[in-house]
Formats: structure tokens, sequence, C-alpha cells
């Protein structure tokens, strides 16, 4: 079965104008019909060939749209899913999925009873230095993982005016934010931990939510650490891994971000593609042989995230990202409060 799925995207911020709009844009199996703008006519230069609508119920009322995308602030995501839902639509979501396990619970099971597709844009996964990380332990070149680190850092000293991002409201800041996908990339590679412990902190001045992690999850004979903060202006590795045989170093971010924002596609040449310079550093053994070298990483390819969803729409393939995989996510992100409220490891 081939056919265009007829789109609409929910709103036109950085993510819709950066990630979603440039991956369908070069996907010839979609057709991005509508986008919801409040107030202005941004998407209108890329996108002419949608209508610019100023309310949801006008997405989720046309019966040709197909799927809808829900990109709007993290505490919209729950009413908004279930309305486009209830409405027979087929939804992706950006994390966090919901900000908390109910909804996310009730959601799946309404998908589930409408029989429609829904998943969670977890975009990281196809970083390029995260896949060539999980293509290091899939062939144990580390011998026996005893620990594994990742770092993902900025510096942002002042608090950005007039964004939902930045307001004391539940759930809000840099855990579930950035911490939504680095949770999610370990619950890939390892599966759900034994123990969670965290320390949360809010280190800019002025700040009203939380800039800063520090995660311990615990699985049998190794521990994950996770952390982020916005004051790291001069940042380490993003990835440091270390077994019974050697060790893994990777430096620098997944270059395809900031080539989205430079208005690039991903449908061009080299696209993900990291400069040798980038590469992360492998020092361990093979076969009794001592290995030191530059390994060379993956190209990064957030564009087939939707290869897939249309996989899933039209031939009924298997979502790579699973909103019961984003529902677990959730689960340690509120083992993380837990800990860092009472000051203790939580046991999953």
């Amino acid at each position: 079965m081939s056919r265009t799925i007829r789109t609409a995207l929910a709103s036109f911020g950085m993510s819709g104008m950066v990630f979603h709009g440039p991956s369908l844009k070069v996907n010839p199996n979609f057709q991005i019909s509508k986008i919801l703008e409040r107030s202005k006519n941004l998407s209108e230069p890329n996108y002419p060939e949608a209508t610019v609508v100023r309310d949801f119920d006008e997405l989720i009322s046309d019966s040709a749209i197909d799927l809808v995308l829900i990109n709007t602030p993290d505490y919209l995501h729950y009413t908004m899913c279930k309305q486009a839902l209830e409405a027979g639509k087929h939804v992706v979501v950006e994390k966090p999925f919901t900000q908390t396990m109910e909804q996310a619970n009730d959601l799946i099971e309404l998908a589930k009873k409408k029989g429609l597709v829904l998943t969670v844009y977890q975009n990281r996964r196809w970083d390029g230095d995260f896949m060539t990380v999980k293509k290091i332990l899939e062939e144990k070149q580390l011998g026996r993982l005893v620990e594994f680190e990742s770092h993902f850092d900025r510096y942002r000293n002042f608090i950005q005016p007039n964004t939902w991002k930045e307001e004391g409201i539940d759930r809000v800041g840099v855990l579930y934010n950035l911490g939504s996908h680095m949770v999610d990339q370990v619950l890939n590679l390892f599966g759900m931990p034994g123990e969670v412990t965290a320390h949360l902190a809010k280190l800019r001045t002025g700040g009203v939510v939380p800039d800063y992690y520090d995660i311990r999850l615990q699985y049998n004979g190794f521990a994950a650490l996770l952390k982020s903060s916005y004051l790291v202006r001069e940042p380490g590795p993003r990835y440091s891994l270390h077994g019974t045989l050697g060790s893994f170093q990777k430096w620098g971010i997944d270059p395809q971000e900031e080539a989205l924002k430079a208005g690039k596609l991903p449908n061009e040449f080299g696209w993900g593609e990291e400069p040798e310079e980038a590469w992360g550093f492998l020092h361990t053994e093979n076969e009794g042989q001592l290995v030191q070298k530059r390994l060379k990483t993956i190209a990064g390819n957030y564009a087939v995230f939707y290869e897939n969803v249309y996989d899933a729409i039209v031939n009924g393939a298997d979502l790579w990202v699973k909103p019961e995989e984003s529902r677990d996510c959730l689960k340690v992100l509120e083992a993380c409060l837990l800990s860092n409220a009472e000051k203790r490891t939580i046991k999953l």
C-alpha cells in the first residue's frame, strides 16, 4: 500500500522549524497540509502548500488530515494528544511524552482502542555519536561494561525571558527537557535500571526551574551516569565508556541540529557526517592486540524517524519508538524527582 500521509503541525516554534518540518519536507510520503500558528505566518515561505490556521480544532476536525504532530509546550501534550486521538488521527508527540505516567497510560490505551499510531519524537536515538556508542556496546569492543557516563551540557548563564521553559510550573526544567533524551538513550541501550539516585539544582542566578542534574542509574554490574548543566562553558566528553578491555570517549555534539538551524535539509550530501577530528577515541584490545585509534562516527539521521512512522501507519510495521518506552522514561524521571526530594535512592 502506498499513499501520502497528510500531516498537520500543532505549532511552528523551534521544533517545527528545525526538526519536524525539514524531515517531513524531504520525505515524499508526507504532505504538510496544515500548520497552527496563533498569530504569525512564519511557515509560509518554506511550506507554501500548507494552510495556516489559528485554532487547534481546525486541525483535528479536518477529515483529510491523517497525522497530527503535537509539538506544543509540555503541559499541553496530554490534552492535545487526547483530542487528536479521539478525532481519529495518528499522533506524533514531542518529548517528554506527557507530564505523568498516568497520562501516558491513558493515551496508550486510547490509541490501542482506536487502532491508531501513537509515538514520541525521540530523535536523539539517531545522533551519530549515540549510534556509534550503541555499535561499540553491541560488538562488546570494551569487554564487559563497568561504567557508562553521558553529558549534555550547555552554557546559558541567563534566564530567557517570556518562555514557559523558564517558568516555575510543575515538571519544567532541564530534567524533563534534556533528561528525556538522555534517559531514553540509556533505556534503549540497557532497559530499566534497578535503582535511581538523582540530584537536581538551580544554579543560574534568578533561576526558578532546575538547570542541573546528576543521575545515577544502577544496573547489575555497572552504572549509567547522566549529567547536565547550563553552566558549562568548556565541556568535557559527551560520552565516556569503560569496560574490562578498554575505554571509549567522544567529545562534541551531533552536527544535525546546527545544520538544520542553518537551513540545511537532511537529504543533502554528507548529512550527519562528522569530520575526522570530531571522531571519538577508542583504547581497547582485540584478540590480545592493543587498539588505539579514532573511531569513525556513524552518520546521524533524524529523518529516518518519519520513515518508520510512515511504515507503521501504512503497513502496520512495528514502531521504533514505542509509546510504552517513553512511558517508562517518565517512570525514571519521576523516580529522579522523588530521589532528589527525599534525598535517597529509589528502587524500581
